[in-house]
């Protein structure tokens, strides 16, 4: 039961109600305690050696686990990496945009826990891996995401963080490719703090701000305008601190990245707080590394477990219809349960839309302009006016877009593209604008296997890339063309074709397992070396003072 974090007391009470009184135990609940005791005093110092071995036996025997770790000067841990397969296939899907935060207080070594985020086609979390780190200074941090790019290859488009110096400056070092936000929700969390309670709750200062803030229907120039206008009227232009964000506003203000493909799928690290939150109900700060490392899996397997219900209740449960639309019915075929239920909210929102007018422009496209009856309009002394949206419609190539720019933020189609397509009676969904996150077969059944082969690790990173592409490319069209024998046939045909192709290749036989190779470069096995120590003496950010309070 410590796989689930239950203590020796918790776990003794449990097993007398299971099995029928303190008799049938056959131990006591001091019995419980005390193996629990003699449990961690045999890890002892070799707590973080174990650790560490447990993950390298997973490297050497899970096809493409990966794991790395790094030591001081003493040998004491100073960061521990590590990922599997599946988090790795996750991350090829859902990686466009990731979080990753630091959590206190999941192990007795104070090491600080960071595990890499994103987010599913049933829009709940998902793990790609996860690290302990001994202290969050720079270095640290560009070694971790060193470690992770050369697990995972590529760098995520988009890379959500609080303002720590130190990630924000290894992100600079490391993803250079990425976008880099800052999560919104800690800056604004400041803002009592930094410009005085009296002003934010007696004044309209926090709801102007919040006005422009929380809104992408600005433009940048109208938000400079517009933030320029707040400061004078409450007389902060002296505020290095609102002067300070103001200078970073491209790195967190939705009005400057809203053309972005996604940009509002994670503007907070609120997602990494949610897992945070998922990890610490398994964690406790008296684990020892061992132990945290049973937790985590327990958790993993937890999370895992929802996923694959999410995708068997998407699969083979049918959604209720609202409507005779075509495209409801379409949309259910095609997305996830979680996902569909959003478009079908966006769908029921247009009876409350109306088209004012409607003219063709330039290229063939038909403007259209939407009142819409449920957003009002952010803009100053406008009292109870409501919003207009411009769509442009083409119908030759089904090219669509709206001012409101929900598909660019979200991936999904908003309700005033909605209202054209059925004013036009379009009874088949745009294939170019259904994202494959948003797929509910874009993880294929096999997928929860962690089965890849040798071969996999033995090539470079673009070998790699290109050879987990195909693997996945296979797994998509056979879930995706399970039902069509006709076609599944001319695949197979397609497929047997590229067999006879590869037979007149040479073979190259795979390497030597791991052991064999290390054993031959260095002449000894692990039992060699001395044990890596566990870390004594880190201070974190979140470690808290271990000062006693002195009675007055």
């Amino acid at each position: 039961m410590s796989r689930m974090n239950v203590g020796p007391v918790r776990a003794f009470n449990m097993m007398r109600e299971i099995l029928g009184g303190f008799e049938e135990v056959g131990a006591t609940r001091e019995d419980f305690k005390n193996y629990r005791k003699k449990h961690n005093s045999s890890i002892g110092e070799y707590d973080a050696q174990m650790a560490v071995d447990h993950l390298m036996r997973k490297k050497e025997y899970m096809p493409n686990f990966s794991c790395e770790y790094i030591t001081d000067d003493q040998n004491c841990l100073r960061g521990l990496f590590w990922a599997d397969e599946l988090g790795k296939k996750n991350y090829h899907i859902f990686g466009d945009v990731m979080s990753f935060d630091a959590t206190y207080r999941s192990n007795k070594y104070s090491m600080v826990f960071v595990p890499f985020t994103g987010i599913d086609n049933h829009c709940s979390n998902v793990t790609f891996g996860a690290a302990l780190l001994g202290s969050e200074t720079t270095e640290s941090y560009v070694w971790l995401l060193k470690c992770f790019l050369k697990a995972f290859i590529k760098q995520p488009q988009v890379v959500v963080t609080d303002q720590d110096p130190a990630m924000t400056k290894a992100i600079e070092l490391v993803f250079k490719e990425s976008r880099h936000r800052f999560c919104m929700w800690h800056i604004m969390n400041k803002l009592s703090i930094k410009v005085g309670v009296r002003l934010c709750n007696c004044t309209d200062f926090k709801k102007d701000i919040c006005n422009i803030v929380w809104t992408d229907a600005i433009s940048p120039e109208e938000f400079d305008a517009r933030w320029k206008e707040i400061i004078v009227v409450h007389k902060l232009e002296d505020n290095n601190w609102l002067h300070d964000i103001f200078g970073k506003r491209e790195s967190w203000i939705p009005a400057y990245y809203k053309d972005e493909l996604l940009s509002g799928l994670m503007r907070t690290t609120s997602r990494s707080e949610s897992e945070n939150h998922f990890f610490g109900q398994l964690c406790n700060p008296r684990s020892t590394l061992v132990e945290f490392l049973s937790h985590y899996e327990t958790a993993m397997e937890s999370q895992r477990h929802t996923h694959r219900k999410n995708d068997h209740d998407t699969r083979f449960t049918n959604p209720e219809l609202k409507s005779l639309w075509w495209l409801e019915a379409e949309a259910a075929k095609i997305f996830t349960r979680t996902t569909f239920l959003d478009i079908q909210q966006e769908m029921d929102m247009m009876r409350k839309l109306m088209c004012q007018t409607y003219y063709p422009v330039e290229d063939d496209f038909m403007k259209y302009h939407i009142k819409d009856w449920t957003q009002m309009t952010s803009k100053p002394f406008e009292v109870f006016s409501f919003c207009f949206h411009a769509v442009m419609f083409r119908q030759s190539d089904m090219t669509i877009y709206c001012e409101c720019r929900r598909f660019e933020s979200f991936g999904l189609f908003c309700r005033h593209i909605f209202y054209v397509l059925r004013q036009m009676d379009i009874r088949e969904f745009p294939k170019k604008y259904v994202l494959r996150r948003w797929r509910r077969d874009v993880v294929p059944n096999s997928s929860n296997r962690n089965d890849d082969t040798i071969y996999v690790q033995a090539l470079d990173d673009g070998g790699r890339v290109l050879m987990r592409d195909i693997m996945y490319a296979n797994e998509y069209i056979l879930n995706k063309l399970s039902g069509n024998m006709a076609e599944l046939s001319l695949y197979k045909e397609h497929v047997q074709s590229y067999m006879q192709k590869a037979d007149n290749v040479d073979f190259v036989p795979p390497p030597p397992a791991k052991r064999d190779r290390f054993g031959e470069l260095t002449g000894t096995s692990q039992n060699d070396r001395l044990p890596i120590r566990v870390p004594l003496g880190y201070k974190t950010k979140g470690s808290g003072s271990h000062k006693r309070i002195k009675m007055g």
